[in-house]
């Protein structure tokens, strides 16, 4: 097996320009006669504009332009769409307000888009800015979401009645009741999933160009692909054929959902470009991505967990409060909704469940998919339900999960949600995870942390995601000449490794040598189609296509091959980057052929492109990844301190691609999902001010924050993609908020705590134990 091949531990190619400084991000890149973008934000939570003066901003030194909501109104094009509209309990469409580009009438949250000022530096565009006067009526404020749908409370949208931007419900109410009012034990919890920002360390940037001779705009700009940011500004902003207008994506620092977000900063940028005929470049500050950002979770849930005599589950009933913030975002209906539900039994055997999901807009950023987007929500309810259930039925954690776990042998899987889980065994990974993670030794390390004056505690989540995204992807294998060869491929990198995996599969599947392939993404133009990356789609789907296009070079080779070797083509046999005439020596190298099928013009037109191939497939399914997570947490009773000593993972994720990348995507997703769970929490005052608006404010993880991981893999093969892999990126961040908590949690219970929230600060932590 080659060094490079799939299953190999390649580290990534893309690391050496990052590390040496060559990586390239959107705000490296200038243009001759670039102009500056500076948006003015709102200072309040809610208003009225009462007016709009501009002639102070527009005398500064420097200053090209100011446009306001009204220019781009007056052409209609002022609004950004959302992807998923919603229908309610009641039969009835969900409202769907409209959310500006730059505001007219109202502004609905700190941050929100007032005025944008063009140029000729950054500088003369912020003081021109801080000139520009708006009359501003101050409106009451709803910044919590419990209360948002209160009589009483201000609206947010006026075609939008009592806050409430949908009423969603999946299940038959009726027989869960029933199961719940009969069932010999029911446990209950209320449970907030804090809200957190997704903070990358590349902000947002764009830089926009108008070709006056074309007619066409392009848009280099941070994204997770930019197919429909390409479509919303042709179609909906600058109206004009989707062919006038390219987006392209460099190197992107981090995106974890958030940059998969059509934002109006990239319309403002496009709009101003066309109008001026001059490149326009924009990029936020932190403070600006704090306010502007769309940031993640914030559920309010009351979720009840009902069992038999026999400790078996008979019925799930869960109810959330989602905040959407003050306007919808992209994907933000289904986020809370149809995401979260996709997982919602976990890997247990729920016989009936009934979810109802209140979504209600607030005066805050707008809230919407964040690594994991709705399935670390519904992993974290069911796994704190069940280590509840265990406390309050006096039996262990670990067996209660074992005896309501779908067995392999039930596979494929309907599920009460309404999904079918294709593969997986989880008694066994269970088994495998609590016994890497030495669960019979604990009593061992809890009684030296006593000695030590520590609680200690040891808690276990064990998750299933579902990844998800556009099931289409498209894939192009192009010959280039020189002995290089091209991948066009239509997600979009955003520090995963994607430009090492996708050569991986080239170099196993047509032998070409590693070194020799190239990786092209992240432009509209150049790649016809792509899904982009998020819901950890991006291998599964463009692997499944690159292989998919090795198959079309194959095919075409044979014929070429055929001809070069005077044979025909049913006769050629292709390994090792080898067309071979089956039973001689007789062979050609596949680069020496598309050298020689590049010099030819009699080929006939299905073979114009010489070996070049494409490729468009469409998932059956998408794929299921699960695991067991095992962590132990020490806490200082003095001062609250908690700290996660151990951590162990062993999970599922069918065939491993790449072994070193998945550890690192499980690292970080881990990382992530501490960070919600004892230091992350975007907060905002009753008056709609963000309070923790920065980094002195806003607690992120660090390295001494880390503990060790311990990780593993059991591969049971995915059966509905070629390559028999189950999608990774995001499950740490699925996974590991309820480990820890649960842990803390059995760490707190010695002094007779039964129950903390989301973040476990020192303060909460402290403050929990003061109490009982």
């Amino acid at each position: 097996m080659s060094k490079f091949g799939v299953s190999q531990p390649v580290r990534r190619v893309e690391d050496a320009r990052f590390v040496t400084g060559r990586g390239r991000y959107v705000d490296d890149i200038d243009v001759p006669g670039q102009l500056y973008g500076y948006v003015l934000r709102s200072p309040l939570a809610h208003a009225r504009i009462r007016a709009l003066d501009t002639s102070a901003a527009r005398a500064v030194p420097g200053v090209v332009d100011i446009i306001t909501g009204d220019e781009i109104e007056a052409a209609g094009g002022n609004h950004l769409n959302t992807l998923v509209p919603l229908e309610n309990r009641d039969g009835k469409p969900a409202p769907l307000p409209r959310r500006p580009i730059l505001c007219t009438d109202k502004v609905r949250h700190v941050g929100d888009h007032v005025a944008f000022v063009v140029a000729e530096s950054r500088t003369a565009a912020r003081d021109a800015a801080e000139r520009i006067e708006v009359d501003y009526e101050a409106l009451e404020p709803v910044a919590d979401p419990r209360t948002a749908d209160a009589e009483g409370a201000a609206q947010v949208h006026t075609d939008v009645p009592r806050n409430v931007l949908f009423d969603w419900g999946f299940g038959d109410q009726t027989a869960v009741d029933a199961a719940i009012a009969s069932a010999a034990h029911v446990t209950r919890l209320e449970l907030v999933n804090n809200r957190v920002v997704a903070n990358p360390m590349e902000p947002r940037a764009g830089l926009a160009e108008y070709d006056a001779a074309t007619g066409k705009v392009t848009l280099t700009t941070s994204t997770q692909g930019g197919w429909m940011l390409k479509d919303e500004l042709a179609r909906n902003v600058l109206k004009v054929e989707p062919d006038q207008v390219r987006i392209v994506t460099p190197d992107v620092g981090g995106g974890f959902g958030m940059k998969a977000m059509n934002y109006p900063e990239q319309a403002m940028l496009a709009w101003a470009a066309r109008k001026l005929g001059r490149p326009v470049k924009w990029t936020a500050d932190r403070g600006e991505s704090f306010l502007s950002d769309v940031q993640g979770r914030d559920h309010h849930t009351v979720a009840e967990l009902a069992f038999d005599a026999d400790n078996r589950i008979v019925g799930l009933r869960v109810a959330t409060t989602a905040n959407m913030g003050a306007y919808l975002s992209l994907f933000a209906p289904f986020i809370p909704t149809g995401a979260a539900l996709k997982v919602l039994p976990g890997v247990y055997d729920v016989k009936c469940l009934y979810y109802h999901v209140k979504g209600v807009a607030t005066t805050t950023v707008p809230i919407d998919a964040y690594r994991g987007a709705g399935r670390p929500e519904a992993i974290y309810l069911i796994e704190r339900l069940m280590d509840n259930a265990a406390r309050e039925l006096g039996v262990d954690r670990v067996e209660l999960r074992r005896i309501n776990q779908i067995p392999e042998s039930a596979m494929p899987f309907a599920t009460a949600a309404g999904e079918t889980y294709d593969s997986g065994d989880f008694p066994r990974v269970l088994a495998a995870g609590v016994e890497r993670a030495d669960w019979a030794g604990f009593a061992a390390r809890r009684e030296a942390s006593r000695k030590a004056g520590k609680l200690r505690g040891i808690g276990l989540s064990y998750y299933i995601e579902s990844t998800m995204g556009e099931p289409s992807e498209t894939a192009t294998i192009r010959f280039e000449g020189g002995g290089r060869v091209a991948i066009y491929v239509g997600t979009q990198s955003n520090g995963q490794g994607h430009e090492t995996v996708y050569r991986q599969f080239v170099h196993d599947s047509l032998g070409i040598p590693f070194e020799a392939i190239d990786v092209v993404q992240g432009d509209t133009d150049r790649i016809k189609a792509g899904g982009g990356t998020g819901g950890s789609r991006s291998v599964t789907a463009e692997g499944t296509a690159v292989l998919a296009a090795s198959d079309e070079v194959i095919r075409r080779g044979r014929i070429l091959a055929a001809g070069e070797l005077e044979a025909a083509p049913e006769d050629i046999e292709f390994a090792a980057g080898q067309f071979r005439i089956a039973g001689t020596d007789r062979s050609i190298e596949i680069l020496e052929l598309a050298e020689r099928a590049r010099g030819r013009d009699d080929l006939p037109e299905e073979l114009a492109e010489g070996l070049d191939g494409d490729a468009t497939i469409t998932l059956d399914a998408w794929t299921f990844p699960n695991g067991c997570h095992v962590a132990e947490v020490e806490v200082d009773p003095g001062t609250g301190v908690a700290e996660v000593v151990r951590y162990t993972v062993t999970d599922d994720f069918g065939k491993v691609v790449n072994p070193l990348l998945l550890a690192g995507q499980i690292h970080g997703g881990v990382a992530q999902g501490l960070g919600q769970a004892f230091l992350e929490h975007a907060v905002y005052d009753e008056g709609g001010q963000l309070l923790s608006g920065s980094f002195m404010d806003y607690c992120m993880p660090r390295a001494d924050d880390m503990p060790d991981i311990d990780f593993d893999t059991i591969e049971i093969p995915c059966p509905k993609n070629p390559i028999g892999m189950k999608g990774a990126g995001e499950a740490g961040t699925v996974a590991a908020p309820a480990a820890v908590m649960n842990a803390l949690v059995d760490a707190l219970a010695e002094r007779g705590v039964r129950h903390i929230d989301m973040p476990a600060t020192p303060c909460r932590v402290w403050e929990s134990l003061a109490r009982v």
